[in-house]
Parts: structure tokens; C-alpha cells; sequence
């Protein structure tokens, strides 16, 4: 499932990339995951892209007038690719973009002369590709009210990665959160961005295991969990920036220290790491140095 460090790059290169081109064409081959209406999708043609941005899970793609909210979930991923290059299969989704119009577009500075952006005056496309079309893209019309499961409930937490998550906002918020401490990292109402294989991370560089109960925590835990949140994410995002463009259609996850690497040496205390699956996900951890 993509996260926000994969969200947070691919919201900030395809902002860069298409911000300030008038939306051309607009299809869905695969009709199951859009909620809207054909018409709703036409609309979107002679549009002005204003941005893109990631919250929580969602990338949201701001026009003139309408809105496109995209929930990827566990097997979305986003293609940015000349018009004239091949679709890949279970292509769900395609907008197509004519040349920018002048201006500055508050692009990322990472993303600065990269090699991947496309001309001024070329034709890019983004396509949303899904092989189980579990993810969805909501059509949001300026003058429809249309409500998107998970986007912007009142009870999300702030941004994993908000400035405004201080270590006292964080103190305060996880006293009101019981459970495992995975699960806790993985509620968007405390805060929002983080899933599995994220969670798994976290635990992993505070040293905590994922089923301990937040109740069981001593102070300097909970603080020490706040450090490796705000440094695995700042770390995975840097990795990804270097690494992933153009090619961010593909989630790269190899240089992750636990998640998904049962039966591999800890990097840190060398025991094999275990991994466990419930409910669909996998837990992986290290029995050697987590607590």
C-alpha cells in the first residue's frame, strides 16, 4: 500500500511535472474504479491543473473548477509517461496534459532540473494503473457534493509529517489512543499517513515490538517512538526522492531494515527477523532488540 513517503514523492514530481497544462484528454479504460459519472469525466477536459498534493493516503489533483481524489489503496499505482509510450495492462484511468503555460508552480526543489520532467511543450499523461481495481478515484465536480470515504474525517489526526506535530502535541494525542502500538501507528485518527509496512519501520528503529500496548510505554518510549517516526519518514522520503523517479510507478521498498524480510539477520542485532501475518497484512519484526 502506498504511504506517505511513496504519496509524498509522487504527489511532489507530478506536481512539478504538470502543474499549469490544461487537462486534453480524459478516460477511464477501467470504468470500475472511478466513482462519477462519464459526463463527470469529460468535464475534466480544457481544466487548468493547479496542483497536486497528498493527504493521509489520498493524492488529490486540484483543477480550475473540479477535483479528483485518488485512494490507491493496497495495488494503485500512479505512471507519469509521454502520450506516445505504451499503457501498461489494468490501466484504470489516463489524463492527458498539452503543454504548460508559463509561471511559477512552487515546485519541490528536489524535483529542480530533474532528468524525468517532460517538456515545456510536450503531451504527458498521468495513468492510474490497478490489477485488482481495489483502488478507487472519485470524480468531485465543483458543484456536486460527493463525499469520499476516508478523506478528511473529523476524527483524522494531523499529518505524520506535519511541522505542528510536536513532541508535546504527540505526548498529549497518544495518551487518548489505547492498543498495540502498531495498530496505533497504522489509526489515521491519530495520525495519518502510516501503514503496514511504515509501522513496522517505526517500531523497528524505536526498538519497541509491535504488539506491546501503548499503556505499557515509559515516557522517554513515547518519545523515543516520536524520533523514529519524524526519522524513518524523513529518511524513506530522501531515499525515495534519489531513487524512485521516473519510474515511481514501481513501489521501491528493498532498502527497508524489517518489513517484509522475515528470516533475514536484523541489520542491527543480526537475528533473523520474525514475521508473522494477520489479517491479510505482515508484521515483521526482530525478537533480538525490539522490546
Amino acid at each position: 500500500m502506498p504511504e506517505l513517503p511513496d504519496l509524498s514523492v509522487v504527489a511532489d514530481a507530478l506536481h512539478a511535472a504538470l502543474a499549469g497544462r490544461l487537462v486534453r484528454a480524459a478516460e477511464a479504460p477501467g470504468p470500475l474504479a472511478v466513482r462519477g459519472t462519464p459526463a463527470e469525466l469529460s468535464g475534466l477536459v480544457g481544466q487548468r491543473l493547479v496542483s497536486i498534493r497528498r493527504q493521509g493516503k489520498f493524492l488529490l489533483i486540484a483543477l480550475e473548477r473540479d477535483e479528483v481524489a485518488c485512494n490507491p489503496m493496497l495495488t494503485g499505482r500512479f505512471q507519469l509517461a509521454s502520450a506516445s509510450s505504451k499503457r501498461p495492462t489494468k490501466t484504470a484511468v489516463v489524463l492527458g496534459f498539452g503543454p504548460r503555460a508559463s509561471g511559477p508552480y512552487d515546485a519541490a526543489p528536489w524535483t529542480d532540473g530533474a532528468s524525468w520532467l517532460p517538456a515545456r511543450d510536450g503531451a504527458p499523461e498521468i495513468r492510474y494503473r490497478d490489477p485488482t481495481q481495489m483502488g478507487k478515484i472519485y470524480l468531485r465536480p465543483a458543484d456536486i457534493e460527493r463525499p469520499v470515504p476516508g478523506l478528511g474525517a473529523p476524527d483524522q489526526g494531523p499529518e505524520a509529517d506535519d511541522p505542528t506535530l510536536t513532541i508535546e502535541v504527540w505526548r498529549d494525542r497518544i495518551r487518548k489512543h489505547p492498543g498495540e502500538l502498531k495498530n496505533l501507528l497504522r489509526n489515521q485518527s491519530f495520525v495519518a499517513g502510516i501503514g503496514n509496512a511504515y509501522s513496522d519501520e517505526i517500531l523497528h528503529a524505536a526498538g519497541l515490538l509491535p504488539f506491546r500496548k501503548r499503556s505499557s510505554l515509559a515516557a522517554e518510549e513515547i518519545d523515543g517512538l516520536y524520533s523514529a517516526t519524524v526519522l524513518t519518514l524523513t529518511n524513506a522520503i530522501d531515499t525515495l526522492r534519489a531513487r524512485v523517479p521516473p519510474t515511481f510507478e514501481h513501489q521501491v521498498r528493498d532498502f527497508l531494515a524489517v518489513h517484509n524480510k522475515g528470516g533475514q539477520p536484523c541489520p542491527r542485532c543480526g537475528t533473523k527477523i520474525t514475521e508473522v501475518r494477520a489479517g491479510g497484512f505482515i508484521t515483521s519484526y526482530c525478537r533480538g532488540c525490539q522490546r
